[in-house]
């Protein structure tokens, strides 16, 4: 397990009210206040645990040790919901927050948490899935793999345009106009967006991009979008980087307001380091742009990422393009396809089922390593990027089909394109299709390996395979730290 380091020493303060946290229920009564509560543990949600009056309590940006006063917002029979409202001692296990935001972003919620410990928590989390809820043996869960960088390690952040900033406190009566918010949705609140003066999950540039596009957008009057009324034109800011050292940002807005260009200009003309600029026109009503089409207003049309090959083989180039998933941790994806690649446990005659494949990089990694790799996943414009990244990286033993995995995967499909003999699974939260699962007791291939960014759906399907196979190892890896989630790679063996 990697141990947790800080470069800056920590100085508990006085006992304090802490930063407020937006409360998005309806005022009715007084709520209760509970004081001196210990905070014994780390619940679901990024939230911590107190204990008091025969209940537990969920509450946020808190961390074990903590002894603190809770204001309950919420009681139901079993549990309740709290925030705390004063810290009276503070845990071993606090480290500082290095966000300004840290409290109110929703974001993040473990900031505070040392990372020994979120580490911790996060095996836990794993072993607790896999047990309670698969009723698995866990004899096989492997030390986590931290990430290197718990900070300034995402190579995407998408960030909002909203006519309704996000204020701590009510504006006093004299206050002049809001001129709306570039940043991150507060929790629970969807027309209200926080204002991000400094995001430590990117690169520095990041932060200077942003601020120079909501400042030029100030300056010209340009409307941010209104979500409730569907009035405006900035509705969305991503920005993607690579290891490379290229960077893409994507403007997306609602309509073609006078002057929009103008800021595509001064992020053109301000910002060398941006290779490649688009923008996005979305009219829907909601904020997905993945179904739309980008366009390009400067440089390339894409970005070039490299991941390191495995046991000796050449360096891997992917092309990312507006609308390509990629890992947001790229050194941590690194690890984690290693891991994949250890449990497969390929030979030269193997034929490989890629499910799920995405843009087929896991396909890409592996396939030096087996006869053949077969790509299946839902998404059409993903499976033409993983082509397209065959052919650039030269691999001529991979195929790759767009389609429903339930429909796709089916006996028919398998007779034409061979039994596999190892599955690479890595399905949405959801987890995979009961008919996806039918099939793999039906193909029989002799291992398994099994990548999930869901624990509790990963120990259900694994629970349903579990008549015709052994789970070996178990590796989680931190693909995000300082928040709650968590990647998990569980090696099936075939009983013979």
């Amino acid at each position: 397990m990697l141990s947790c380091s800080t470069s800056f020493f920590y100085t508990r303060p006085r006992p304090h009210t802490i930063h407020p946290t937006p409360i998005t229920m309806k005022k009715r009564k007084e709520q209760p206040i509970l004081e001196e509560i210990p905070i014994t543990d780390i619940g679901a949600e990024g939230k911590a645990i107190a204990r008091a009056d025969g209940m537990v309590i969920f509450v946020p940006f808190v961390v074990p040790g903590d002894i603190v006063d809770i204001q309950i917002l919420k009681k139901k029979k079993n549990y309740a919901e709290g925030r705390a409202i004063a810290i009276r001692h503070y845990s071993d296990k606090r480290t500082p927050a290095q966000c300004p935001h840290f409290g109110t972003c929703g974001g993040c919620r473990w900031q505070t948490l040392n990372y020994a410990d979120q580490l911790a928590a996060k095996q836990q989390q794993v072993r607790d899935n896999f047990e309670r809820l698969g009723h698995l043996d866990c004899s096989g869960l492997q030390p986590i793999c931290g990430s290197e960088n718990i900070y300034e390690y995402r190579n995407k952040l998408e960030f909002t345009f909203s006519s309704r900033a996000w204020h701590d406190l009510p504006p006093a009566p004299d206050a002049p106009p809001d001129p709306g918010a570039l940043g991150f949705h507060i929790p629970s609140l969807f027309d209200k967006v926080l204002n991000i003066e400094h995001c430590a999950l990117q690169p520095p540039l990041s932060d200077r991009i942003r601020l120079a596009v909501r400042d030029y957008a100030l300056a010209h009057n340009l409307p941010f979008y209104d979500i409730r009324n569907h009035t405006g034109c900035l509705r969305n800011l991503i920005i993607r980087n690579t290891a490379t050292g290229q960077w893409m940002v994507i403007l997306v807005i609602a309509d073609r307001h006078p002057g929009w260009e103008g800021l595509l200009d001064h992020l053109r003309d301000t910002f060398p380091q941006i290779t490649s600029l688009q923008y996005i026109i979305n009219t829907k009503m909601n904020d997905s742009y993945t179904d739309l089409p980008a366009v390009t207003y400067a440089g390339a049309d894409h970005v070039q990422e490299t991941m390191q090959g495995y046991a000796g083989a050449p360096a891997l180039h992917f092309t990312i393009r507006p609308q390509t998933f990629y890992q947001t941790n790229s050194p941590q994806a690194q690890r984690l396809y290693s891991f994949v690649a250890q449990y497969a446990q390929l030979t030269p005659d193997d034929t490989v089922y890629d499910l799920y494949t995405g843009t087929g990089t896991i396909a890409l990694f592996l396939a030096h390593l087996c006869r053949q790799v077969i790509g299946i996943e839902y998404v059409d414009d993903s499976i033409a990027a993983a082509r397209q990244n065959a052919i650039a990286n030269h691999i001529g033993n991979t195929q790759f089909f767009a389609g429903d995995m339930a429909k796709v995967l089916t006996p028919q499909f398998v007779q034409q394109h061979g039994a596999p003999s190892v599955v690479i699974t890595d399905p949405p939260r959801a987890g995979m299709h009961e008919k996806v699962v039918d099939q793999l007791l039906a193909m029989l291939p002799r291992r398994i390996v099994y990548v999930s960014c869901n624990p509790a759906t990963q120990a259900r399907d694994i629970a349903l395979l579990s008549a015709r196979y052994r789970l070996g190892r178990i590796q989680p890896v931190d693909m995000f730290p300082h928040t709650q989630h968590v990647e998990n790679i569980a090696e099936l063996i075939r009983i013979d």
